[in-house]
């Protein structure tokens, strides 16, 4: 019998690290399957003469079904589980995917990219009601920022990959490939994933008994009896503060994601397999440091802003520093340092909103967020393509565009008090008023 509780204390690997796993194959499949687009978009502007225009719209599109669709894909998640929604998704999303590769109309193509953002849209609010779920509130800033990396991760591996299947294949069999392991894993959740901790099979009682005392911990009598609702929460101001900073976080993201490869093959004139690794740099430095802003935002919890606040200037000022670079080595070192200082506030920014939400209506409050950054994931590529369109290639307005958005964030990261954060959830309703 003591042999046999020695083993369990010796254990350390609890199911909510496979869960976590899981959601962070689901997040670098989202990713890969978005991603690829970007090293493709030459091939697809030149097989069906697109404008730089058209192209940046190619990429927006996908940001159209993506953010109509967020805020409904976390109030079902709420509502139905985050299992059924996350493996339903993920199976839709990858399937057009697939079709991506097997269409050859610009209208039909937009269609496809736009249904298959609406797929992805349920992704957000069902991975982070899972880890509200299966999490303590002590873990969630460091479990969101690992869930995280594959922010960086994903365009990493996807510019690389593409760029090599391209090389050898062409544009459209990578599309083809990239959806199939989509459908494998949403099988695997639909099967083998529980929504409630209790009803998972491998849960030990030492693992529930820590979910117990977290939210005994966290919740009062009061909220137990009424809770905060959705609708309560979208009268809070700390939930558009943070919807706030992430629109213009991800117009400054998602324009250095989407433009960056035809930055260093139009302006800097890199080959494709040099664009693939040197895209590929900044994601490889990301993974690191939005593991440790996420790990940082939890060691500061209450203060969680000023994780954010310091990393989004500095990042904004090397890509003003990449902008004037003068050779293709300074580039591609100011656009790692850009990439380093980017991602480590975005890891504390998750943690702040994963820490901050109630976990009940998790879901549906963290899609709320990321809804605002869907929106500038689809403002943001097609103006810029407008911009470089209409200043004859210069990419010199984009960049501005960039830059001043994420400076914009952590001015209105200031507005937040610290006090908001919630530092248990006895607390929630009162703080998120703050």
């Amino acid at each position: 019998m003591n042999k046999q509780l020695q083993l369990k204390k010796k254990s350390k690997w609890k199911v909510r690290y496979t869960v976590l796993f899981v959601l962070w194959l689901c997040w670098l499949f989202s990713f890969l399957d978005r991603m690829v687009i970007t090293i493709a978009l030459p091939y697809i502007g030149e097989d069906l003469n697109l404008t730089a225009t058209a192209q940046g719209l190619l990429l927006s599109i996908f940001f159209a079904g993506y953010a109509l669709f967020q805020i409904p894909g976390g109030m079902l998640s709420d509502k139905f589980g985050f299992r059924r929604v996350m493996s339903i998704a993920i199976v839709w999303w990858s399937i057009f995917t697939s079709l991506t590769g097997l269409i050859f109309s610009y209208p039909l193509m937009l269609l496809i990219r736009f249904v298959f953002g609406l797929g992805e849209a349920c992704l957000p609010g069902a991975a982070y009601k899972g880890i509200a779920n299966y999490f303590p509130s002590k873990q969630r800033g460091t479990a969101t920022g690992i869930q995280s990396t594959v922010n960086t991760l994903g365009p990493a591996i996807a510019v690389i990959a593409a760029a090599a299947i391209i090389g050898a294949f062409g544009w459209r069999t990578v599309f083809i490939v990239m959806g199939i392991p989509g459908i494998i894993l949403g099988l695997y959740i639909w099967f083998k994933f529980k929504d409630n901790p209790k009803d998972h099979p491998k849960m030990t009682k030492e693992e529930l008994a820590e979910l117990e005392e977290d939210i005994d911990t966290e919740k009062s009598k009061e909220e137990k009896k009424s809770g905060v609702s959705f609708k309560e929460l979208l009268r809070k101001p700390i939930l558009w503060q943070m919807a706030l900073i992430w629109f213009f976080f991800d117009i400054t993201f998602w324009g250095f994601t989407s433009w960056l490869p035809s930055y260093l093959i139009n302006v800097r004139g890199l080959s494709l397999m040099d664009t693939g690794i040197f895209s590929a740099l900044p994601y490889l430095v990301g993974t690191v440091s939005i593991v440790l802003g996420g790990y940082l935002s939890d060691k500061v919890k209450g203060k969680r802003k000023w994780v954010f606040i310091p990393n989004a200037v500095i990042g904004g000022l090397a890509l003003l520093l990449m902008l004037q670079a003068s050779s293709t080595a300074m580039v591609i070192t100011y656009q790692c340092v850009a990439a380093f200082f980017m991602f480590l506030a975005q890891g504390a920014f998750w943690g702040l909103v994963v820490d901050t939400l109630p976990a009940k209506i998790m879901a549906a409050g963290s899609s709320t967020v990321n809804c605002f950054g869907s929106i500038a994931g689809f403002i943001a590529p097609f103006l810029m393509g407008y911009m470089i369109e209409s200043s004859g290639g210069s990419y010199n307005s984009s960049f501005i565009l960039m830059i001043a958005a994420i400076i914009i964030a952590a001015i209105i990261a200031l507005t937040i008090g610290n006090d908001t954060e919630k530092e248990d959830s006895v607390n929630a309703e009162k703080m998120i008023e703050a």
